[in-house]
């Protein structure tokens, strides 16, 4: 098991990787704003459940083998570009969807969330993000005893990890599906939903161009 000391500088590390606002946290506000609270928890609960993928990978190594192998770090890379832009594309779909837009939204209890496409959006733009690839290949051996099961070690880490994103992302949704109760214009709607998409298109176009 790591030392207290190394646990403690981990947790801190960990808390400010969380905090600062990315992909992850986007995809969670746009979700919670389309279907409301629980859609963007369980969306939160599809990207953390990623950790545990990128966690596994980087404890058997396969992470560097990506890394260190020009041709899968490239494909892993277009696979997350075009996943995001995917994602870009479908809010801009939903800002030009005016009469469905300007009306009042639904309760949930009335239409459930789609919960396995909220589950699925979040876990594949965490497991096809390289930049999470990376963080876990280079950060979490930092705190890895090599005397001890590296493998248990990793996944502990990413528990972790998991329990603060879950904590802070679901502090988030909760926050966006307050304000969103209140009567938002549907023009003003269809301007989030815009910038939204732009904002993934854009991201995954730099992503597509970041060199390996």
């Amino acid at each position: 098991m790591p030392s207290i000391e190394l646990l403690g500088a981990y947790l801190v590390a960990i808390f400010l990787l969380t905090i600062t606002p990315g992909v992850d946290t986007l995809l969670v506000v746009r979700n919670t704003a389309r279907s409301g609270l629980r859609a963007g928890s369980v969306t939160s609960l599809g990207i953390c459940s990623g950790l545990f993928v990128h966690a596994t990978l980087s404890a058997v190594g396969i992470s560097v083998i990506l890394v260190q192998t020009a041709w899968a770090f490239t494909l892993l890379k277009w696979a997350g570009a075009c996943y995001l832009i995917w994602l870009g594309v479908s809010s801009l779909r939903q800002a030009w969807r005016k009469p469905a837009m300007d009306s009042p939204p639904v309760a949930s209890a009335t239409v459930p969330p789609r919960f396995r496409r909220d589950f699925r959006e979040g876990l594949l733009s965490n497991v096809f993000n390289p930049k999470t690839a990376l963080f876990y290949m280079a950060f979490l051996p930092q705190f890895v005893d090599p005397a001890g099961n590296v493998f248990l070690q990793s996944l502990m880490l990413a528990a972790i990890h998991f329990l603060l994103a879950m904590v802070w992302q679901c502090a988030v949704a909760a926050l966006v599906a307050r304000s969103n109760r209140l009567a938002t214009p549907g023009w003003l709607r269809r301007t989030m939903n815009g910038l939204t998409g732009c904002v993934f298109v854009g991201i995954g176009a730099k992503v597509a161009m970041t060199q390996a």
